[in-house]
C-alpha cells in the first residue's frame, strides 16, 4: 500500500464514527433516538439510561450533557441538599399559595402516614427524579437544543424556557395545574443554574432533596401547616 492511499484511508471515517456523528445529528438516526429516549419514559428511569447509552455510543463528551467532575463531591451534596429544602419550603410556603393552589397535592396524599409506600416513594425521588429527570431534561434536553440553537446568551435563555415548559407539562397528567406549575417554577431555576454552571450533580441534590422534603411533608401531614405558615 502506497503512503498517500494509508493517509487517505486513516482520513476516512470508518463506520463506527459515521454512526456516532448521525447519532449526533438531526437526521433519520438522531431523530430516531430522540424518540427512543422520549418513548424511555414511559418506564422512569429507562430514559436516563438509555441518554447514557446515546453519550456514549455518539461519541458525545460527558459535560455536554452536565457529567462533569464535581470540584467537591461533598460540596455539592450539601448544597444540593440545602437548596432543594429550602427551594421546597419557599415554593409550599409563598410561591404555590400566591398561584391559589391547592395546600393538598391530592396526587401524593396517599403518601401521609403510610410507611409501607415510603421506600417506593424514597427510591422515585432519588432515581427517578434526581437521576432520571435531571439527566434527561438539563442533560440531554439541554444538549440537543444547545445543538439546534447554538451557545449564545439569547440561546441559553430559550433553552431554559423551553425545557422549563416541557418540564411542567410532564407533570401535568399526573397533578394537574399546581402541579405543572410547581414544575414549571423549578425547571426555570434549575435549567437557569444548568445554563450558567454546565454541572448536574448538585442538581441531582437539589432535585432529591426537593421532592423527599415534599414526602416529608405530606407523610407528617404538614402541608396545609407549611403551605399557611406566610399567608394565613
Amino acid at each position: 500500500m502506497s503512503d498517500a492511499a494509508g493517509a487517505a484511508n486513516l482520513s476516512s471515517p470508518t463506520r463506527q464514527d459515521r454512526f456516532a456523528a448521525e447519532l449526533r445529528g438531526f437526521g433519520p438516526l438522531g431523530i430516531l433516538a430522540v424518540l427512543v429516549i422520549a418513548a424511555g419514559q414511559v418506564v422512569p428511569p429507562l430514559s436516563a439510561v438509555l441518554v447514557l447509552v446515546w453519550t456514549r455510543l455518539s461519541g458525545t463528551p460527558w459535560r455536554e450533557i452536565g457529567y462533569v467532575r464535581a470540584r467537591s463531591w461533598i460540596g455539592s451534596l450539601v448544597a444540593g441538599i440545602s437548596f432543594g429544602v429550602v427551594f421546597k419550603f419557599l415554593m409550599k410556603a409563598i410561591v404555590m399559595p400566591l398561584l391559589g393552589a391547592d395546600p393538598i397535592n391530592h396526587a401524593y396524599h396517599y403518601l401521609a402516614g403510610n410507611r409501607a409506600a415510603l421506600p417506593a416513594a424514597v427510591w422515585t425521588m432519588i432515581v427517578v427524579a434526581g437521576f432520571g429527570e435531571e439527566t434527561v431534561f438539563r442533560g440531554y434536553v439541554f444538549e440537543r437544543l444547545g445543538k439546534l440553537f447554538g451557545r449564545s446568551l439569547t440561546a441559553r435563555i430559550v433553552t431554559v424556557l423551553l425545557t422549563a415548559a416541557l418540564f411542567g407539562s410532564m407533570h401535568y397528567f399526573d397533578q394537574g395545574l399546581a402541579g405543572a406549575q410547581q414544575a414549571t417554577i423549578t425547571g426555570l431555576v434549575f435549567g437557569t443554574v444548568f445554563a450558567v454552571t454546565g454541572r448536574i450533580w448538585m442538581l441531582m441534590c437539589a432535585h432529591a432533596a426537593f421532592d423527599l422534603t415534599a414526602v416529608a411533608i405530606i407523610y407528617w401531614n404538614l402541608e396545609s401547616a407549611v403551605a399557611h405558615l406566610i399567608f394565613k
